[in-house]
């Protein structure tokens, strides 16, 4: 068994807990909390299950590290805490741990990621002889391996569209939800996911990635954003009240030019009720949301996956299957060797012996 540690409890976090805990060549060692009242809390009640796993939560980041763990799931916020997020990383990796995280953007495509950030992650990874794989949670898979995947069945392709739909009138995020994507707020508010040149830095890396195995050149990332306001009030479950005339909808595309024409695209979509935008892009049959992959070309291909995990709370879905990329790459991290690996780099397998098991 590899023991793994899972650092940080959010919506990501819950996740991790659940999914090093259904490996069956992981072993849940530690979790890592920063909120005192999870302090002394079983593991499997953090992770939303209905057994305990005999891991009490710990904030005492030096003693988890100081025992060498080989793996860690890290799986606290890089949204507002870029550089903490950062140092964090860097000490797993000086630990000699493996490393799995949606929490660095500029990671995305470590070949091409500036260097203020990759230097240092580098020099970590060899100097304690770890490893680090970065994948999106929005999630990276439907903006990296299932693009590359679908356009492998084409023979002419004009472009690649990556499309997330959703509906975050259930997400238990507040704060992410109404100040970093601006929902709730008069549209003369600057969310900061959606201020200029953000979301290049957030998608950037996985346009560069996809230019690269596609071995086309690109020639330079656009961004194009819309916004709508509710027309009528909105009241949900987690967040409480959207006034009508503020932001209810965002629509955002990542572009990547290729002779000067946009042929990579990333797309979010994104509600807070599904009555805003209705002549937007939509889930099938009126979903909490999904991911798209079109590919305009001969033939044209176009894929939708829809994922559904703990209840009510929709976006849960998405979160899962973006953990699952990130904790199945464990093993397989622990046998490459130190450095820094991408999506490129980790391939994307079967679940194997867990057919049939809960």
């Amino acid at each position: 068994m590899i023991p793994t540690v899972v650092w940080g409890t959010g919506n990501v976090g819950r996740a991790a807990i659940r999914a090093v805990a259904a490996h069956p060549l992981l072993g849940l060692s530690a979790v890592l909390v920063s909120n005192p009242a999870k302090v002394g809390l079983d593991a499997g009640e953090l992770g939303g299950l209905d057994r305990r796993l005999g891991v009490a939560a710990t904030d005492d980041v030096d003693r988890v590290l100081a025992e060498s763990p080989r793996a860690v799931v890290y799986a606290a916020s890089g949204d507002v805490r870029p550089d903490g997020a950062l140092d964090d990383v860097a000490r797993a990796l000086r630990a000699g741990a493996v490393v799995v995280t949606p929490s660095l953007y500029g990671m995305y495509d470590c070949v091409n990621a500036p260097q203020e950030i990759r230097g240092p992650l580098l020099e970590a990874a060899r100097a304690g002889g770890g490893a680090l794989f970065v994948s999106g949670v929005d999630p990276g898979w439907a903006n990296d391996v299932l693009p590359l995947l679908v356009s492998g069945l084409g023979s002419e392709i004009d472009t690649v569209r990556c499309q997330e739909v959703f509906d975050y009138s259930t997400y238990d995020q507040e704060d992410a939800v109404r100040h970093l994507i601006g929902m709730g707020h008069p549209l003369d508010y600057q969310p900061l996911m959606l201020a200029e040149g953000i979301p290049e830095m957030i998608w950037g890396g996985q346009l560069r990635m996809m230019a690269r195995a596609l071995d086309a050149e690109l020639g330079g990332i656009e961004e194009k954003l819309e916004r709508r306001a509710l027309e009528v009030p909105v009241v949900t479950a987690t967040m409480g009240e959207f006034r009508a005339g503020t932001q209810g909808a965002v629509r955002l595309e990542v572009r990547g030019l290729v002779g000067g024409e946009p042929r990579i695209v990333i797309e979010h979509v994104t509600r807070i009720h599904a009555s805003c935008a209705p002549d937007w892009p939509v889930p099938p049959g009126g979903g909490a949301g999904a991911h798209r992959v079109i590919i305009e070309g001969r033939p044209r291909i176009e894929v939708t996956v829809e994922a559904t995990d703990e209840g009510e709370n929709r976006a849960a879905g998405g979160n899962a299957t973006a953990v699952g990329r990130l904790v199945n790459a464990v093993d397989w991290l622990t046998d490459a060797g130190p450095g820094l690996y991408d999506a490129l780099d980790v391939p994307l397998r079967a679940a194997a012996g867990r057919l049939g098991k809960r």
